[in-house]
């Protein structure tokens, strides 16, 4: 397959120059600020809803430009069932309608979706729009694109815990030999690896359960822009951030571990075969 290489933004604005070595492999985004910026233009909350999806395309391409691996996106979170029953059927209907639309241009770009979340309560034609946007892409490589929907980073870990246990109970796992590793391959995507960089818009400074167990040792960045006015150079700015930190992972070294330059970290992905997962720039 021909690969289309991301369109260019609109500015002219190009990535930064960071080296390759200190450039994120993993990066989760909170997609925060669209109800801010409704209400700010008098509209209601939906049409910021409408006004991200714009934003988190030009992100995925922006990725794709300064080489990314891997973009978590978080969606629709095990919480947001609070919020009234309109802006929910809203948002189901939306997320289905977005995979819809865009699973094409997804696919010609050569991203690879996934999947992340509980089935539970989600709409039929939400997760069956999820499973077929996997299912054509599962063969591309050029991005992973971790949709977070109905996610929640504390469900994920009991969830995990929970598949854990039964392989324990039929004798699959014994108790004594299971350790980090162990268990961060029940998790929802174990072939994922940990979060390098968690990039938050909107100003707020909270993690607010997602990736928890991925986000151990990420570096945090937030900015203070509202989701529908966030682009790739909101993007890149998050990663020149990241470049100039020095990663530590609890250790106090003399030298310590630049950005990125995971050959000499410890990871708790599965590398091989036989670790098969049981669980499924600053602006112009």
């Amino acid at each position: 397959m021909n690969v289309r290489p991301p369109a260019p933004h609109p500015s002219g604005a190009t990535p930064p120059p960071i080296p390759r070595g200190l450039v994120p492999r993993h990066v989760a985004i909170v997609m925060d600020g669209n109800g801010r910026w409704a209400k700010q233009r008098g509209l209601p909350r939906t049409e910021g809803h409408k006004a991200g999806e714009a934003s988190l395309f030009d992100v995925i391409e922006g990725a794709i430009e300064l080489g990314i691996p891997y973009l978590s996106a978080y969606a629709f979170s095990t919480e947001n069932w609070k919020r009234s029953p309109d802006e929910v059927r809203f948002l189901m209907g939306f997320n289905r309608d977005v995979i819809r639309r865009r699973r094409d241009q997804l696919h010609a770009m050569g991203v690879r979706v996934r999947w992340a979340g509980r089935p539970g309560r989600l709409w039929k034609s939400v997760i069956q729009e999820l499973q077929d946007a996997e299912r054509m892409t599962e063969g591309n490589s050029t991005l992973t694109l971790q949709f977070c929907v109905n996610y929640g980073g504390r469900a994920e870990i009991v969830d995990a815990a929970l598949r854990l246990a039964q392989d324990i109970a039929e004798g699959r796992v014994k108790p004594g030999r299971v350790k980090e590793e162990t268990f961060a391959r029940y998790l929802d995507e174990p072939q994922i690896p940990d979060v390098d960089l968690f990039v938050r818009s909107s100003g707020e400074q909270r993690v607010s359960n997602f990736l928890i167990w991925q986000t151990a040792y990420a570096e945090m960045v937030f900015l203070n822009r509202l989701w529908p006015d966030f682009d790739r150079r909101d993007l890149w700015e998050a990663c020149e951030i990241y470049a100039r930190r020095d990663r530590r992972y609890g250790g106090a070294v003399p030298n310590a571990v630049p950005s990125a330059a995971r050959d000499t970290v410890p990871t708790t992905v599965p590398t091989t075969a036989a670790d098969a997962a049981p669980g499924a720039a600053a602006r112009a």
